[in-house]
């Protein structure tokens, strides 16, 4: 019989995989599962579905738009950006102080445009994962949001099945590098990544060291990694974390190709993913339904191709290096105390390697903390802007940005 784990496996017994497979991840689900089996058996599936619906016009969560634009990435691949301009949304418009303020040794650098705030998203999600974080700095600063390949309103580019490169997180690299140049091709940049974001503007960092020396004057590193992810446990015990990794990369490999087969599946187990989607995107208690809904959605939306194309880069992926090209710059490193996903040791070990870096710890916070704890989130990011020179000393941001929830942060000695 072909063996499954190295992903050579035949047309005949690509069913036996995708049993497999559903082994181990039903392993994954199992916490989750326990909650939505007890709510079936008092709620009919007609209610839940009308439930899901009403949350979806009730929450207003990502349907903020600007100025759209396609950016090119060197292997071709459609990239869609949207700029948001300072002053376009009732905000000041007026921009920060003079680019390059407040920098010092080989950063600092005069420039002829305002600041650019990028947003890059993380796995599963897309542009609009920074809802809130847009709410609240529109009109106040220049902000670019994009969607990775695959994601969102991005094409998905080619891929290995189709005699492409495989992605990598050093192509998200070069991808958001060619979003810099077509969204904002000069001034001064803040780079804001979450999850696979995060790592996204590592991996810019390590290919375009001359970039960040010469333009980026701050970085949000918002549930993010350096490395060694192939160790994260989920939260669950070694033979569940063990027979997800021995069987998932090959059965992705086989069952992408049969993606239509895989969608209806998730279509037909709707209840069971929600509450998979909320254990590991929040940790507080009574988080909003419809922004556990709002972030149900965006995952649902990621077709599972693209799921299966990603999935091999986490445990490629090794940026620690590309952090020593950082020295010098603000930096905020951000997390949730109880993420699953990215645990909050390695925003830690992100920090150790950042000296003066900012270390903000969420407490009942999970990995989406951006939607979870939104003013939290986007009181540091604006706090980062002012030390970058983005913004005015004083700045208030509106909306989201006025919950000021309890961080430990670096110093704190909890």
């Amino acid at each position: 019989m072909t063996d499954v784990v190295t992903g050579a496996v035949s047309a005949g017994n690509w069913r036996r995989g995708a049993g497999i497979a559903g082994i181990a991840i039903g392993v994954v689900a199992a916490a989750a599962a326990t909650g939505v089996a007890v709510e079936r058996l008092t709620v009919s599936r007609s209610v839940r579905r009308k439930a899901r619906t009403a949350l979806d016009a009730a929450g207003p969560y990502g349907e903020l738009r600007g100025t759209s634009g396609t950016a090119v990435a060197d292997d071709g691949t459609a990239l869609s950006y949207e700029v948001d301009e300072p002053g376009d949304f009732g905000g000041t418009g007026e921009p920060g102080p003079g680019p390059g303020s407040g920098r010092r040794g080989p950063f600092r650098r005069r420039a002829t445009a305002p600041t650019t705030v990028v947003f890059s998203h993380g796995y599963c999600l897309n542009q609009d994962a920074w809802h809130f974080q847009r709410a609240a700095l529109r009109g106040l600063v220049r902000t670019v949001y994009w969607d990775q390949r695959g994601h969102g309103r991005s094409a998905r580019g080619p891929v290995a099945s189709a005699a492409g490169e495989p992605v990598s997180i050093d192509r998200l690299g070069r991808d958001l590098s060619a979003v810099i140049d077509a969204a904002a091709p000069e001034g001064p940049l803040v780079l804001v990544g979450h999850s696979m974001g995060g790592m996204t503007v590592m991996a810019l960092a390590a290919e375009f060291p001359e970039l960040v020396r010469e333009r980026v004057t701050g970085i949000a590193f918002v549930g993010t990694s350096a490395g060694r992810l192939a160790e994260v446990s989920f939260g669950l015990p070694a033979v569940g974390v063990n027979a997800v990794r021995r069987v998932l990369p090959g059965v992705l490999r086989v069952l992408g190709p049969r993606a239509e087969l895989v969608e209806r599946g998730r279509r037909a187990t709707a209840d069971l993913f929600a509450g998979v989607v909320k254990r590991y995107s929040f940790a507080s208690r009574d988080v909003d339904p419809a922004v556990a809904r709002f972030a149900e959605r965006m995952i649902e939306a990621t077709p599972f191709e693209v799921v299966a194309d990603f999935y091999p880069a986490f445990a490629e992926h090794d940026k620690s290096e590309a952090l020593t090209g950082l020295h010098g710059l603000p930096v905020l490193v951000l997390a949730g105390e109880q993420d699953l996903i990215t645990p909050a040791g390695h925003s830690e070990a992100v920090a150790e390697r950042l000296d003066g870096a900012d270390l903000v710890l969420v407490p009942d916070a999970g990995h989406l903390v951006m939607l979870e704890h939104p003013g939290t989130v986007t009181d540091r990011i604006a706090a980062l802007l002012v030390r970058a020179g983005a913004l005015p000393a004083g700045t208030t941001v509106n909306g989201y940005g006025t919950e000021r929830a309890p961080s430990r942060t670096a110093g704190d000695g909890g």
